[in-house]
């Protein structure tokens, strides 16, 4: 006999007055989770991380670990220090073992401490690189955002400006322009450090923002064809919003990618300037200190080896961390 279709129960395998589980509920991941996630997995990215943030945090409070270790940027008479013949440490390296009053030795002739200048030497060159990076990178999002989004002659224009700084080689660009920003402003004896400081943050702004702008234009190139823009110039909405509120928003995973393979290429470009006398003179720089132990190399190759070692593990640092958040970012990346 066949039951009712009504009659038919299906037997459930939970006890009687069991109560009854929930469903789960679905969650979603935001492009911005799903990228931080990737980073997490990446131990790559994250020992690189974690080597700029100790470079970081040396830059910070550099004054707080050199008190630490008990040295100073101050220079004692040379002869309490060095040997008046041969020029090089009474104590420490080359000839020495390990001086605990100064880790890094001091510097041959004249005395200062080597620590000392290496952490204030990061301080230096990471406030120039994170300034100019900065600098450019707004200086190029705005470029690229109009010339990308109003085109026509705008477009044409700013590329051509683009173009024609891309075309000027850097170096000899930053070794003709460096001195006559430093003559021009810098008529004020106590005041030339600090315009040679600016001098080099300008420099590297003006010759460091066409690569940004030429991404930015080619996104916003697509992106002012998409629906939301062209509903957007329907209903109204003044150009300034449209770039603010709806094209720059979708611009960020670009910029931050950008920024951060710009800002090894800074910290090398400035301790290559003032390797060539073109730097910073009132504060210690790897580069300056690059430029002095070179000369040295063969009796004392630590002292040129220290600045050295800390240029070559922040860039590789950046350029690793750089490239792991462009592979977060992407959403095409499956890792």
């Amino acid at each position: 006999m066949t039951l009712p279709q009504a009659e038919v129960q299906t037997q459930s395998t939970e006890p009687p007055g069991a109560p009854q589980s929930a469903p789960k509920a679905i969650a979603g991941k935001s492009p911005t989770r799903i990228a931080f996630d990737r980073l997490r997995r990446d131990w790559l990215a994250m020992a690189s991380l974690l080597v700029v943030l100790v470079f970081a945090v040396i830059a910070v409070f550099a004054g707080a670990i050199a008190n630490l270790f008990g040295v100073s940027l101050e220079t004692p008479l040379a002869s309490e220090r060095i040997n008046l013949i041969s020029q090089l440490p009474l104590e420490g390296p080359p000839f020495g073992g390990f001086d605990p009053e100064h880790p890094f030795g001091v510097a041959p002739r004249v005395g200062t401490d080597n620590l000392a200048v290496w952490l204030y030497g990061a301080r230096t060159s990471m406030i120039i690189a994170a300034s100019a990076a900065v600098l450019s990178t707004v200086v190029g999002v705005i470029v690229g955002l109009l010339a990308g989004y109003l085109g026509g002659v705008v477009d044409r224009v700013l590329m051509f400006v683009t173009d024609l700084f891309l075309t000027i080689p850097f170096l000899l660009a930053a070794l003709a322009l460096a001195p006559i920003l430093s003559d021009r402003f810098g008529t004020d004896p106590q005041r030339l450090g600090e315009i040679q400081f600016y001098s080099v943050i300008a420099v590297l702004t003006l010759f460091g923002w066409m690569t940004m702008a030429r991404l930015i234009r080619g996104e916003v190139l697509s992106l002012r064809e998409r629906e939301f823009v062209q509903a957007a110039r329907a209903i109204g909405v003044p150009t300034h919003r449209i770039l603010r509120k709806e094209i720059l928003p979708n611009l960020v995973a670009p910029i931050v990618v950008a920024f951060s393979l710009a800002l090894p290429a800074y910290v090398a470009a400035e301790a290559g300037l003032s390797y060539l006398g073109i730097g910073v003179v009132d504060r210690p720089s790897w580069g300056q200190t690059v430029a002095g132990a070179v000369q040295w190399f063969d009796v004392y190759p630590q002292y040129l080896w220290q600045p050295v070692i800390g240029i070559v593990l922040l860039v590789i640092a950046l350029n690793l961390l750089g490239d792991a958040i462009r592979d977060a970012l992407d959403p095409k990346t499956r890792r």
